[in-house]
């Protein structure tokens, strides 16, 4: 992490509190809760924040880059992303009573799990393990649940189905599928949820960092999403340094025409397409960019996804901070932030995650004329505010592209969604998304 550049503003990991709203109604169901930082009250500066969170994305896409490539049945069963680098924490109370543990929310994956008792091979948690002999509610799955034939490689142990995720990295997680209650909130205001399939792991490695397992909010089966019924859920993210804490809305709650923006934008919407040889992330059709005003020339192929192997096409992502675009689109946008920022432009390394940075005068300072940015997409433009793309080096004070090259695919990060509702709708395949005062919310 020495080598990584430090830097001012950054959407940093988020931890779900425990302030639940519910509401439940035969078929209806939903509940909203507040999100923190999850590196709140850590002592880290602004620069260090920066650091941190750069650090996570680019390790988050070099595994994403090296799975999607690869084709045997083993590799399939590994998730895109790694454990130890998601960027948002959730509470969630497993069992009866419920226990709450903080686990990494991530829409990149479906399986939920957590380090379970007794350990064979566990890692530090913030938490100790959830004990399934004392919940009264839990419940191994037999081989035969659909649930296990979901999982992309099911084993069968005593009948048992037992499941195995690789990562990336080192991390890895096995041990067996069950169902068991899980439950939202505090005893004020609380949803509980029985059956939830889940694993429950007791053979587990890598690191968590201050998590204590994965909640997948995929498109699979097994995610979150899927299990509780209600395939919606949007969030609205706070600017960095604002604070306020952000939201989480799921199921009914999940609704963009309540919410009130002082420029009255209007909701905009945008198809998720199906990549076969990913099908739990949320793919998008990108079909360009604009400087300034003026639309790139960048080829459509750059943002498509290759039909022969499931390479390339363009992800919207909650565990990865910054935007990473494919080096030929990434390369034009460069060319173009160059052209109109009227300042040197400083030498990187090739450790250096963000290289389209700009030297600032000393003082004092004058004024600098920065490009307006959009990306469109399918049936929708999003116009990205200034802050959204650009960031100032915490250390050295440049002023730089909160954008990186991708050496295949594209993914859209969370920090080019602060300040915008965005909400996932599953059952009619689209993301939406509107300015909105987040913190107001």
């Amino acid at each position: 992490m020495a080598s990584m550049p430090a830097f001012l503003l950054v959407l940093v990991p988020l931890l779900l509190s425990t302030g639940v709203a519910a509401a439940r109604s035969g078929e209806v169901f939903g509940f909203k809760a507040t999100l923190t930082h999850v590196d709140a009250d850590a002592g880290y500066t602004k620069a260090q924040l920066m650091s941190r969170a750069v650090g996570r994305s680019r390790a988050r896409v070099a595994v994403l880059q090296s799975l999607v490539t690869a084709a045997d049945a083993i590799t399939a069963a590994r998730i895109l992303v790694r454990a130890s680098e998601g960027e948002y924490l959730m509470d969630v109370g497993i069992g009866t009573p419920p226990r709450y543990y903080s686990a990494i929310l991530d829409t990149g994956s479906d399986l939920i799990w957590t380090q379970c008792s007794p350990c064979l091979l566990c890692v530090e948690q913030p938490t100790s393990y959830f004990e399934p002999a004392k919940s009264p509610s839990y419940a191994t799955l037999p081989c035969s649940s659909p649930m296990c034939d979901a999982l992309y490689y099911p084993l069968c142990f005593q009948n048992v189905c037992v499941y195995q995720y690789f990562y990336g990295d080192s991390a890895s997680t096995a041990g067996v599928l069950a169902n068991e209650t899980f439950t939202f909130g505090t005893n004020l205001t609380r949803v509980t949820v029985p059956k939830v399939t889940f694993g429950c792991g007791n053979m587990n490695a890598g690191s968590l960092f201050n998590s204590s397992g994965m909640i997948g909010f995929g498109r699979g089966s097994l995610s979150l999403v899927s299990q509780l019924g209600s395939p919606r859920f949007s969030y609205c993210l706070t600017s960095f340094l604002s604070p306020t804490p952000s939201r989480l809305y799921f199921g009914a709650y999940a609704m963009l025409n309540h919410t009130n923006t002082s420029s009255g934008d209007p909701v905009q919407s945008t198809p998720f397409i199906v990549n076969p040889a990913l099908p739990t992330m949320y793919f998008l059709n990108l079909t360009g960019i604009s400087v300034a005003g003026i639309l790139l020339p960048i080829d459509p192929s750059v943002f498509a996804i290759n039909e022969a192997d499931g390479t390339g096409g363009v992800i919207i992502d909650s565990g990865t901070s910054i935007t990473y675009l494919a080096q030929p689109a990434y390369a034009m946008v460069q060319e173009a932030f160059v052209a109109w920022v009227g300042l040197p432009r400083m030498n990187t390394t090739p450790s250096d995650v963000l290289d389209t940075c700009f030297k600032w005068p000393p003082p004092p300072r004058r004024m600098v004329t920065l490009p307006e940015m959009v990306l469109h997409f399918d049936g929708a433009d999003m116009e990205l505010p200034l802050q959204n793309y650009m960031l100032v080096d915490g250390t050295t004070g440049n002023l730089c592209l909160a954008m990186a090259p991708s050496a295949d695919g594209s993914i859209i990060g969370s920090f080019q969604h602060q300040n915008f509702h965005v909400l996932y709708d599953l059952e009619d395949s689209l993301l939406s998304f509107v300015p909105a005062p987040c913190n107001l919310m």
